[in-house]
């Protein structure tokens, strides 16, 4: 069996959107996995525009890293579809993608504490890896592209969020959301980046923080899609 990295290597920026795109288009617009897709989907496009704008200082290194953190999602997918099991910080969104009592901003906080939360950290080290930077080398891009991620969700949120007349339902999902931060959670994957940096020298010790970085990472998103009352409707 291939691994993640392996099946991540020959994923670029361009073929990552496309076939974001195209799962957007397949998938029902309700699904969970969908939903989350369509908010990554955005988050890329932005992250090309600038690219191509010169928006950031190592233009490799970030094209290179968000290369890398777009193919593990869909490496998460493509172990789904085929039966195997996709790491622990996803599992919840797989297994909830069509729970009508989970509410589209759930799915999208869900999809985006996984990305961010296991799949960065893990990009971060094997970008520094493959081209021979130190963390530090790629620390303020990786805080632009945060910045960017930042005002995306300020959007998503507004997007999602139901209208008034959902008040009844929408006043659990106000609290749920609002007990989640994308911004520490980005400062934790910094950190958990830097901390997998140092154990590269000793690989079993690395290996057994990223496992239990993985699981703390999926029991968030186990408890933002956790169902609330009422129904959803589409």
């Amino acid at each position: 069996m291939t691994s993640v990295r392996e099946r991540t290597a020959s994923v670029t920026l361009d073929a990552a959107a496309g076939r974001m795109r195209a799962l957007a288009c397949e998938l029902p617009g309700r699904d969970g996995v969908a939903v989350f897709t369509s908010v990554y989907l955005a988050v890329t496009d932005e992250v090309r525009q600038q690219l191509a704008a010169g928006g950031f200082a190592d233009r490799t290194a970030t094209a290179g890293l968000s290369a890398d953190f777009a193919g593990r999602f869909l490496a998460a997918v493509d172990d789904a579809a085929a039966g195997r099991r996709p790491p622990a910080c996803w599992r919840p969104l797989f297994q909830a993608r069509r729970h009508r009592g989970v509410h589209p901003l759930q799915f999208a906080l869900a999809g985006i504490n996984a990305h961010i939360g296991y799949d960065l950290p893990l990009a971060v080290v094997a970008t520094c890896r493959a081209l021979r930077r130190e963390p530090e080398d790629v620390e303020g891009d990786y805080e632009r592209v945060g910045d960017l991620l930042v005002r995306l969700e300020e959007r998503i949120r507004e997007q999602l969020m139901p209208g008034p007349d959902l008040l009844d339902v929408a006043d659990p999902l106000t609290h749920l959301a609002g007990a989640w931060s994308l911004e520490r959670a980005r400062d934790a994957a910094w950190a958990a980046a830097r901390v997998l940096w140092r154990l590269r020298g000793l690989p079993e010790v690395g290996e057994e923080f990223s496992v239990r970085l993985d699981q703390s990472v999926g029991l968030v998103s186990r408890c933002l899609l956790v169902p609330l009352r009422g129904r959803f409707d589409d």
